[in-house]
């Protein structure tokens, strides 16, 4: 079935934004060839639990949309990615605050402008970042976590997708609510590395955005809402 390139985007509510286009209309049926649905993080991560889901729906009227995972930089590398693609609307970015605030806000040479080269479509979700904890920690608790952490400086890592993403600044900022600055902070190129390590015991504990974080609390990481 085909859309013409306005109804398209009506309808497609899970995309977040295209590469800058212009704002008349094609009167060309749209899509004419598959659609690329770029996800800014390895796979395996929150933005993964969103987007596989929403290209399945879109299959039966559309039946040409792929998921391709462009890591790095904190999603910097995939959101550019899209920016220097064409204009014609056959590539779709799955942003979010880190690609469309942090960029322009904590860089100091950003790879691209959100607003002049990114054209948003729509919302997609909204999150809640839950506490995960390995096991072995021995914390039922927010409390019984901070105590753990104050009678053991130094010995808990925690993950997180980059300088300056949602979970990095949680982290950093519940470093200072709860007076722990011994919580050592390690950066990856995506969330799956970071729940990988947390499950794994390499890492202790993380800020996890709810739609990874409820598939992997099964007694391998343990997760409650932050508060």
């Amino acid at each position: 079935m085909k859309f013409p390139r306005r109804r398209f985007l009506d309808l497609a509510t899970g995309a977040a934004a295209l590469p800058a286009v212009s704002r008349i209309a094609s009167a060309q049926t749209y899509p004419s060839r598959p659609i690329r649905l770029v996800v800014p993080f390895p796979p395996g991560g929150a933005f993964d639990a969103v987007a596989r889901p929403w290209v399945d729906k879109m299959k039966p009227p559309l039946d040409t949309m792929i998921v391709e995972n462009i890591g790095g930089g904190g999603s910097s590398l995939g959101a550019a990615a899209v920016a220097r693609t064409r204009p014609d609307g056959y590539t779709v970015l799955l942003g979010g605050s880190l690609p469309h605030v942090n960029e322009a806000l904590l860089k100091s040479r950003p790879l691209y402008d959100p607003v002049k080269d990114l054209e948003p479509i729509a919302g997609v979700a909204v999150v809640a970042l839950a506490l995960a904890v390995h096991p072995l920690v021995p914390a039922q608790t927010l409390k019984e976590f901070v105590a753990y952490a104050k009678a053991n400086p130094g010995k808990l890592s925690y993950g997180h997708v980059g300088v300056g993403s949602v979970n990095q600044l949680t982290g950093e900022m519940f470093k200072l609510l709860a007076g722990l600055p011994e919580l050592v902070q390690v950066p990856y190129r995506g969330a799956g590395p970071t729940m990988a390590d947390l499950i794994s015991g390499r890492s202790r504990w993380r800020w996890w955005p709810s739609p990874g974080s409820r598939s992997n609390c099964t007694g391998r990481a343990s997760c409650g809402f932050s508060p």
